[in-house]
């Protein structure tokens, strides 16, 4: 019977694996891609090179996520990881968003893709979690090593292949945020810390730049992503997803997994009122919080008192 742990420690030591299966593979061709999708998306991707990878976010007008891309550039075109459940409304809002550019987007639903730790195969995207990219902004105090890798491919290599629930038990536990988990209809980027890898804070204009750089630069996110380890004395992941303190709903769990090495541990979006040194609960178990975006995220914490701005004009 295969073993859960055994199976994360040789993905984290890139000796496997992990088929992504619910990942889609989309490509951008034309020689207008480059301005184009920079024109559209949170990151400067104007100058994305031959072998370079860029994660981008599309915004509303607002600033909540509407999409997340992985892009990669091959030389020839650029290729882009999505969630497979956004794929489709995805075509349809870039198809609208083309107008008279010299641009080609088509589906690649034959090509895979595979999630690995330091590793190199086919065209890869290399995840910037947890450094900060050019132009971004990152609010956690310490993150992980990740050295995620996602490699698209036409069939599977000759490589130990381990399930989808060991690539997101390292995930969680690089506190890396994803759109199938951790994004609801109000989600904005601050609130992930997002910031620091998919958007750019002083780049051309893009749908939502204005509300991403008022949040940050005169406000602070209504929410914010933790890590929470759970007490994982009766051997068994919380159900719930409601995460309560004081018998009061404060946020929900988003992602869970058991670690082979830190054991039961989970990713949770609470409000920004929540201490950071609260002991929460999620159901019946007890969790330990380990901040990420922190509650004083954005720039109005470093600004005086309004009552002191005022005696000083």
């Amino acid at each position: 019977m295969p073993n859960p742990l055994l199976e994360q420690r040789a993905l984290a030591e890139g000796k496997a694996l992990a088929p992504l299966t619910d990942r889609a593979v989309i490509a951008i061709d034309g020689n207008d891609r480059h301005t184009w999708l920079n024109s559209i998306l949170s990151q400067e991707l104007r100058s994305l090179g031959e072998g370079q990878s860029a994660e981008a976010l599309q915004l509303d007008p607002q600033g909540h996520v509407e999409f997340v891309l992985h892009l990669v550039e091959d030389g020839e075109r650029t290729w882009a990881i999505v969630e497979d459940s956004t794929k489709e409304a995805l075509l349809v809002w870039l198809e609208k968003m083309i107008f008279r550019s010299d641009v080609r987007v088509t589906d690649h639903p034959e090509l895979k893709v595979f999630f690995g730790i330091n590793t190199d195969f086919g065209i890869t995207w290399v995840d910037p979690w947890p450094s900060v990219v050019g132009g971004g902004v990152r609010y956690a105090q310490d993150a992980p090593v990740f050295n995620g890798r996602e490699h698209i491919l036409d069939s599977a290599p000759e490589i130990e292949l381990v399930p989808l629930d060991a690539a997101e038990a390292l995930r969680v536990a690089a506190r890396r945020p994803r759109q199938a988990n951790e994004v609801d209809d109000r989600t904005l980027p601050h609130e992930l810390d997002w910031l620091s890898t998919a958007v750019h804070l002083s780049k051309g204009c893009y749908r939502g730049q204005e509300s991403v750089a008022k949040v940050h630069n005169l406000g602070h996110p209504p929410r914010r992503l933790t890590f929470l380890h759970l007490d994982g004395s009766n051997h068994l992941l919380p159900e719930e997803v409601d995460v309560t303190l004081d018998g009061k709903v404060v946020g929900r769990v988003t992602s869970v997994a058991n670690h082979y090495e830190m054991g039961p541990i989970a990713l949770a979006v609470l409000s920004r009122s929540v201490p950071v040194e609260a002991t929460l609960m999620v159901g019946n178990v007890s969790a330990a919080q380990e901040v990420i975006v922190p509650p004083t995220a954005g720039k109005a914490a470093a600004l005086p008192p309004r009552s002191e701005l005022n005696q000083r004009r």
